[in-house]
């Protein structure tokens, strides 16, 4: 679709249809409601404009766009991690309240999490969220953000160790998910 929008612009707007929702509900995740509409539009508006780079031997434009949404969100990081230490320092989540109901019952539990996510390097969190959230795999999150699947995999491990000793887990019983096969 990607190649032929080049002769028949028209044809981008198949992309937009099939990968805007849920590159909007990423995005959302990530940054809440008030970013999701501009980075989501952002990123169709980027990938029509780049479409000629498109590496016509991916068979998927999804990750593609998904890597175009991180750059984009990438610019937002300073504010993302500012709003986390918020979360983690007062309990009170202005993101999830504009997509979750109840809020208020959940709110408590999430200040340890954001607090993690909050610590994380900026790889390292993209790469366990990608995952988390956007349900991409591996090698999807590899293609999105331009980096080999050991890297991927590496920073995944690292991210989640790190979450698991920020929120107090035992590591003796917790199971990471890339051992069972």
């Amino acid at each position: 679709m990607v190649a032929q929008s080049l002769e028949q612009p028209e044809l981008f707007a198949r992309l937009y249809d099939r990968y805007a929702p849920d590159i909007h509900r990423y995005v959302t995740r990530r940054l809440g409601d008030g970013m999701a509409d501009d980075i989501t539009a952002d990123t169709f508006l980027t990938a029509f404009r780049i479409r000629g780079r498109y590496d016509l031997t991916r068979t998927n434009a999804r990750p593609w766009l998904y890597g175009i949404a991180g750059n984009l969100i990438g610019k937002q990081r300073r504010a993302e991690v500012r709003a986390l230490k918020a979360l983690a320092r007062t309990g009170c989540d202005p993101v999830a309240a504009s997509w979750v109901e109840e809020t208020e019952s959940r709110v408590a539990a999430q200040g340890p999490l954001a607090g993690a996510l909050a610590a994380l390097p900026a790889g390292d969190r993209h790469v366990l969220l990608l995952v988390a959230w956007a349900d991409l795999t591996y090698v999807e999150v590899a293609e999105a953000l331009d980096i080999p699947v050991g890297t991927v995999r590496s920073r995944l491990n690292r991210a989640r160790r790190k979450v698991r000793s920020a929120l107090g887990a035992d590591p003796a019983f917790t199971i990471d998910a890339t051992e069972v096969v």
